[in-house]
């Protein structure tokens, strides 16, 4: 896995957006902002393959907003939702259900994430069907049979990882 360096100058937009809180930020030492932030890719170093040093891939920052006092909270609940879907994890039962592990029902408590369930669901939906229609063609022998079940497992694969499936 390469290392990630982020480069320590920000300049554009990002400046221009954080510079208004700079004094604020230099007069509380220790304090913690909360920032949208976009990372460009800047430089890449390829180490030679007998080399013990990492690979590594140096980002920018090109653009920064800070939330009002007001918005702040928000864009906390905004990570937190990235960070419980992101670190969601669970066990698929034999009858199909699933049981989730006890940090993600420790999560689950305090943050419920509307959008990314009605997301899975239809996305877990469209799978049902298309699986359903191959599983009914009698005319589908075991090759193309396997095949049908190939497609199915890639879009489900896109499904939990957010990826486009080609013809999507």
């Amino acid at each position: 896995m390469p290392d990630i360096k982020i480069e320590g100058k920000i300049g554009g937009n990002a400046a221009d957006a954080i510079e208004p809180h700079a004094k604020a930020l230099y007069d509380r030492p220790g304090v913690r902002v909360v920032a949208v932030v976009e990372l460009a890719h800047s430089e890449r170093t390829q180490p030679a393959p007998d080399s013990e040093k990492n690979a590594s891939v140096k980002l920018r920052i090109s653009g920064l907003e800070l939330p009002s006092k007001e918005q702040a909270e928000t864009v906390r609940e905004v990570m937190q939702a990235l960070h419980f879907q992101r670190t969601a994890a669970g066990t698929l039962e034999e009858d199909g259900s699933i049981t989730l592990t006890q940090p993600t029902l420790d999560m689950a408590v305090t943050m419920l994430s509307g959008q990314e369930v009605a997301r899975l669901r239809a996305g877990l939906g469209h799978w049902e069907r298309y699986a359903s229609k191959a599983a009914r063609d009698p005319n589908l022998s075991q090759t193309q049979l396997a095949k049908e079940l190939r497609i199915v497992a890639q879009g489900l694969s896109s499904v939990l990882s957010r990826v486009p499936v080609d013809g999507d």
